[in-house]
């Protein structure tokens, strides 16, 4: 780990580093790191759609949309809720999956007695995104739920009485971006179960390689397709260049095939492999695809790969101060700040990044180059560990921004099933506009979604905790992911 006693530092980052001296000393332990991933874990029970197992542990939760896709003739029961309302969108659950599954590729070896549960909520995006690939030949089912209907409602998920309609993209409607992310976390998830279920696993990955071939055969942005449902929600603003690039490049780690390594030589200049890019997101891949692919160069020196490492340390001295190449803006108290919606997303995707990086670099005796400065794997890791524990409760507020953890966290988390009271204490039905008292409550949340990140402070380390402030205080599946890895990583 970083060494507080052998520090080599330039001139170019000696504010960087002392930051770094006084912030690698954390005040979590291993203990308390652990408890927390066992928490952002079950967080994905909280999001459960479907018919709940008999082991699920967030028992305030029920079943819900056990009928959807029945009115078009297609199963598509099960998946998650992204964030705190009704809608199953496919482009950020099927990036949770591969998130999911990428934490549990780096990082599984860490997770010891949580490994098994981590393993589950892959499976239960998996199981999903099995389902909405292979319903119908020549069609991949990416949304159930309006999310304009839905949010004209504030009802539990086990109460829903809006239309349940079923989006989808087709040959005649193109969805590359939906398409490619889908085979990308099918590919991702192959691998996690490889050992342990390999029919599973093998079926995973011929789904993945059917779906990569549609989004790739017949391109088009889901949202000039589906625009009116998933903009401004979910669309996708960065195209569908970097999903096809990170779903070939999940294709050929997962399967070994060369015509995916053919694929990235070929198509990767015109897909955005020359293009650096400072954040990580459920739209933007690219930043995750140059770390991906650079584990080929400094595990095999793939010399096509080489041009991935370089933009990797791109990335990441984006994020360094004092580094010529330093992009990011960081708040008083020291977190990473890039939106003032959901801003967590890129925290934890950002720390996700560092420590995967830093994990190829120490694997190959690699370093990153910012300009005349080296900074070595210990200083990656300084830095997330920076971030991780901001939001654990290490920050001006001294505030946890994750539900259930420590003393003082959000109490009035933006998610209808949470803030409403559960089916177990109030059997009877709560309709679409009576939910709304519950909303506009200034009482804690009666069931606690344990374990949820929700979008964070502001650029000014200020937090609302309000629900009506969903920019702040709504959880979603893809800022917990990554975040799954991180934690893992300081809890061993």
């Amino acid at each position: 780990m970083f060494s507080c006693t052998k520090l080599r530092f330039n001139m170019h980052i000696l504010f960087f580093t002392l930051s770094l001296l006084i912030l690698s000393c954390s005040s979590f332990t291993p203990q308390d790191y652990a408890s927390a991933l066992e928490k952002s874990i079950l967080f994905f029970e909280g999001q459960r759609s479907g018919k709940l197992p008999s082991n699920q542990r967030l028992t305030w939760r029920a079943d819900s949309g056990l009928s959807d896709g029945s009115g078009y003739h297609v199963d598509l029961v099960g998946g998650y809720y992204d964030a705190g309302d009704n809608v199953k969108f496919g482009l950020p659950m099927a990036f949770t999956t591969t998130l999911l599954s990428w934490s549990i590729i780096e990082f599984g070896n860490s997770m010891k007695s949580q490994l098994g549960h981590a393993e589950d909520a892959v499976r239960w995006g998996a199981d999903y995104l099995l389902k909405a690939a292979t319903a119908t030949p020549g069609t991949l089912y990416v949304q159930v739920a309006d999310p304009n209907n839905d949010h004209h409602c504030w009802e539990r998920p086990e109460d829903m009485d809006t239309a349940r309609s079923v989006y989808k993209v087709s040959s005649q409607n193109p969805g590359s971006d939906v398409a490619a992310e889908t085979a990308a976390a099918l590919a991702a998830a192959s691998i996690v179960f490889k050992d342990s279920d390999p029919s599973y696993s093998n079926r995973l990955l011929k789904t993945a390689m059917n779906v990569f071939d549609f989004a790739d055969r017949y391109k088009g942005s889901y949202s000039d397709s589906l625009g009116s449902v998933v903009c401004p929600f979910y669309c996708s603003y960065s195209g569908y260049h970097d999903e096809l690039l990170w779903g070939a490049s999940w294709l050929h780690r997962a399967s070994g095939d060369s015509s995916y390594l053919s694929y990235i030589q070929s198509n990767g200049h015109t897909l955005g492999a020359d293009e650096d890019a400072y954040s990580f997101s459920w739209d933007d891949k690219r930043a995750g695809t140059k770390v991906l692919l650079s584990k080929g160069f400094l595990e095999n020196h793939v010399q096509e790969f080489q041009l991935y490492k370089v933009h990797s340390d791109n990335y990441i001295c984006s994020l360094i101060p004092g580094s010529p190449n330093f992009q990011a803006q960081y708040t008083p108290g020291g977190l990473f700040y890039k939106g003032s919606e959901s801003n967590l997303q890129y925290v934890t995707t950002s720390s996700f990044l560092l420590l995967t990086y830093a994990k190829y670099l120490r694997s190959h005796e690699g370093i990153t180059t910012c300009g005349t400065s080296t900074i070595t794997s210990d200083k990656l890791i300084a830095l997330a560990r920076k971030q991780v524990d901001y939001i654990l409760g290490n920050n001006p507020a001294r505030m946890s921004y994750m539900v259930g953890f420590g003393q003082k966290y959000p109490q009035h988390v933006h998610h209808r099933g949470s803030s409403l009271p559960s089916v177990r204490a109030h059997p009877g039905r709560i309709g679409c506009n009576d939910g709304f008292q519950y909303l506009n409550s200034g009482s804690p949340n009666p069931n606690v979604l344990v374990g949820a990140i929700v979008g964070g402070p502001d650029s000014q380390d200020h937090f609302a905790d309000d629900r009506n402030s969903y920019q702040q205080s709504e959880p979603a599946t893809y800022i917990n992911a990554p975040f799954v890895g991180a934690l893992a990583f300081f809890s061993d």
